[in-house]
């Protein structure tokens, strides 16, 4: 196996021992990007027992590439005579495990997997690993963090475009498509979650996306873009004043601006993300504001734009350590009238404090938190 796959493996391996699981399964994309390393895969399936050697199972047209890009021993299938469902089953039955544990991604796991793996493995147990595998992929080895900082450098470029192209009369998919052809111009291979342009009236939705809606003049306008690098992403928001806007939705901007120049200075390594998010929303109550505000203010960032370890927010005891990624996600204020305009950067946790890794003007001292007029 390759270095980087040992590490990772291994570190699963001695999680799955702790857990009281005989084996894990990893049949999601992107743990099969972490702990494979290969990141142009589908239709894979990773078998790692708690101590032994790992087995890749894949297409046979694809057996050589994953081979060579992880060092894996590979099990080739061949569709549609095989397919991956089953093989793994029979794979799983093979190790001979009376009454297996095996652990599985919570979140990844297909009716005909469970189905084939029931039927074919007599006495299984499926266990969750969703949480184990985000905590191992939470620290960020050099070669994640240059691919991150390659797609923050796509999202910064994209998010100059997309402001450039608003306008009164444009649609917001005509933003985002000026936005995400400057990405793909500049390397991104795509953004891992539908983007947003948002009017006003459309920005207090819980997951909305760019649509065929027409942007007037004198409002707010919200822009969420991703971009991705060899299976790794970055994102970014802004919030663009369009003409003669409310007041009132300018000063909201604000204090998402301050409140996330406090999330900045709070985070370093040892850090706890219940006491950031304190800080956060101490900023909002003394604005008036605490009725109107979330409970989550960021995610890590990896392969997923939004990872659920670690997790900024209230209550929580996730403590950050160097080299972690995570998204400062301010949400917007969710005033009735004129709540709206939000705010996200990807920032890198070193021993020196917090490092933006999204720009939108270079070289400035203070990447975040620009009032951006149009």
């Amino acid at each position: 196996m390759e270095g980087i796959v040992v590490g990772r493996i291994t570190a699963l391996q001695q999680e799955l021992q702790k857990a009281g699981l005989d084996a894990a399964v990893i049949m999601d994309r992107e743990n099969l990007i972490y702990f494979a390393n290969v990141d142009d895969i589908e239709g894979g399936s990773l078998i790692i027992p708690a101590k032994g050697e790992p087995k890749m199972l894949c297409l046979w047209l694809e057996a050589r590439h994953v081979r060579d890009q992880s060092g894996l021993e590979v099990v080739p299938y061949f569709f549609p005579k095989d397919n991956v469902s089953q093989k793994t089953a029979d794979m799983i039955l093979e190790m001979g495990i009376k009454n297996p544990k095996v652990g599985f991604t919570r979140y990844f796991i297909s009716l005909k997997d469970y189905q084939c793996l029931r039927d074919t493995v007599p006495g299984i147990y499926f266990g969750d690993i969703a949480t184990i595998c985000y905590k191992i992929r939470s620290v960020k080895c050099e070669q994640e963090i240059e691919y991150i900082k390659k797609a923050a450098q796509f999202v910064s470029i994209g998010m100059r475009a997309g402001i450039e192209a608003v306008h009164p009369g444009v649609k917001e998919t005509e933003i985002l498509a000026e936005a995400e052809y400057a990405m793909r111009k500049a390397g991104s291979q795509g953004s891992t979650f539908r983007m947003q342009v948002l009017r006003h009236d459309r920005q207090q939705l819980v997951h909305p996306y760019a649509g065929d809606y027409v942007i007037d003049n004198n409002q707010p306008v919200v822009i969420h873009l991703g971009a991705s690098y060899k299976g790794y992403a970055a994102k970014m928001c802004r919030t663009v004043f369009l003409g003669d806007v409310a007041p009132e939705c300018v000063e909201i901007y604000k204090i998402l601006m301050e409140a996330q120049n406090v999330a900045m200075e709070a985070i370093k390594p040892g850090a706890v993300s219940g006491e950031i998010y304190d800080k956060v929303f101490k900023i909002v109550h003394d604005h008036g504001y605490a009725r109107m505000f979330m409970d989550h203010i960021g995610y890590g960032v990896g392969i997923r734009q939004s990872e659920f370890y670690p997790i900024l927010g209230k209550g929580l005891d996730h403590v950050l350590e160097e080299n972690m990624v995570v998204d400062v996600l301010l949400p917007t204020l969710y005033d009735p009238k004129f709540g709206g305009p939000r705010i996200t950067d990807t920032v890198l946790v070193k021993n020196t404090g917090a490092v933006a890794l999204t720009n939108l003007n270079e070289g400035a001292s203070s990447p975040y938190g620009e009032i951006i007029c149009r």
